[in-house]
């Protein structure tokens, strides 16, 4: 027979053959799981940071006058490709988040396909949102579709990996209409008494520091590509001002600073953040 632990520490007894567990010690031991997922934060964020620095490199060795800026596009889709497989490989390995039903292989299927879908939908996305903001409509089309593609590549593919093709949990975690819905919810509920603060009722929209990570990386590649644009219209004369590659780099560079502050800033705030299973 089950008891609220609220009761019972409230001076009720919780019952024959139950033993009480301190609050404390619960606490001690979310603390301790959360350090671990920090921990595998940390180790996969390096792994994708050495996956992109690899594919600046290693073409080199097979490719004749490989470089960032005289081969750009080959370099971005080795980028992509590159960012793409270690997420997949590092996810399926870790499995941030584990489902408990089992599923079939039709499932399993229709799930990559759907993902795939997904990915197209943000590379053609993407497109028109940087012809609506000044880019060639008509010339330099692959230019542009490859930059779509490498910034799908930093944001949408991770969130396929960790969310999957569920539309409404990206929206639990992006918009601020999911954070409202959410915290609707905690105060109709029990979870009412633990939105004391501001920082903690922010981030109850998440529920694990994967998430609080895909934020971050998320935004960290937006502000960097909206960065990289600004040199372009400047009579600089540098090579790495035609377009599209002064956004591309912008946008790796904020993928990589997004992937080395995540894991430092949850860990910096892991006694502030709250996570909540939906």
């Amino acid at each position: 027979m089950g008891f609220s632990w609220q009761e019972y520490w409230s001076g009720l007894s919780p019952g024959p053959g139950i033993e009480p567990v301190s609050p404390a010690l619960i606490a001690t031991q979310e603390n301790t799981m959360k350090d671990t997922d920090i921990k595998k934060l940390l180790y996969t964020h390096l792994l994708c940071i050495f996956s992109i620095i690899l594919s600046v490199f290693i073409p080199s060795f097979f490719l004749e006058n490989f470089s960032i800026l005289e081969t750009h596009l080959t370099w971005l889709y080795i980028c992509s490709v590159s960012a793409t497989a270690v997420n997949l490989v590092l996810y399926l390995v870790v499995k941030p988040n584990v489902s408990s039903k089992r599923s079939s292989l039709s499932y399993k299927v229709t799930r990559f396909l759907k993902c795939c879908i997904y990915f197209l939908t943000s590379c053609f996305f993407f497109h028109v949102i940087f012809v609506l903001y000044g880019a060639p409509l008509i010339e330099l089309v692959l230019e542009t579709f490859s930059l779509a593609v490498i910034l799908s590549t930093f944001t949408t593919v991770p969130c396929l990996c960790l969310l999957g093709p569920n539309f409404k949990a990206w929206l639990r975690i992006f918009s601020r209409n999911g954070r409202k819905k959410h915290r609707a919810c905690e105060e109709n509920g029990t979870e009412a008494q633990h939105s004391e603060t501001s920082s903690v009722t922010h981030h109850k929209r998440v529920t694990s520091v994967w998430e609080n990570s895909l934020q971050i990386t998320t935004i960290s590649s937006f502000v960097g590509i909206w960065l990289g644009a600004f040199p372009i219209p400047l009579d600089w004369g540098r090579p790495w001002q035609e377009w599209p590659i002064s956004c591309t780099l912008g946008a790796t560079f904020g993928y990589v600073a997004g992937l080395v502050i995540s894991p430092l800033w949850i860990y910096w705030n892991r006694k502030k953040l709250t996570y909540k299973n939906n």
